[in-house]
């Protein structure tokens, strides 16, 4: 699975992507999150609070309930505002 990270969320992970091969127990995308925080103090504090972070599965926006299975693309970012 490909993590993609930006923004804020890239800067406290301390990566723009990496590769990871979660448990199987991991099987959307808020399972996903809180695996994440747990690989390092970085990701710890990019998800510290997951209602701050979107996601999208293979480019489509997704929700917390949003399957994800290995060869996915998972990407993280802040919200977006516009004017």
């Amino acid at each position: 699975m490909k993590i993609l990270y930006f923004a804020w969320v890239r800067q406290k992970v301390g990566l723009a992507e990496e590769d990871v091969a979660p448990p199987d127990s991991v099987g959307d995308v808020a399972g996903l999150v809180a695996w994440l925080a747990g690989r390092s103090p970085g990701h710890a504090a990019a998800f510290a609070d997951p209602r701050q972070v979107r996601a999208a599965v293979n480019q489509d926006f997704a929700t917390p309930d949003q399957k994800v299975a290995a060869g996915d693309e998972v990407a993280f970012f802040p919200p977006v505002t516009g004017g």
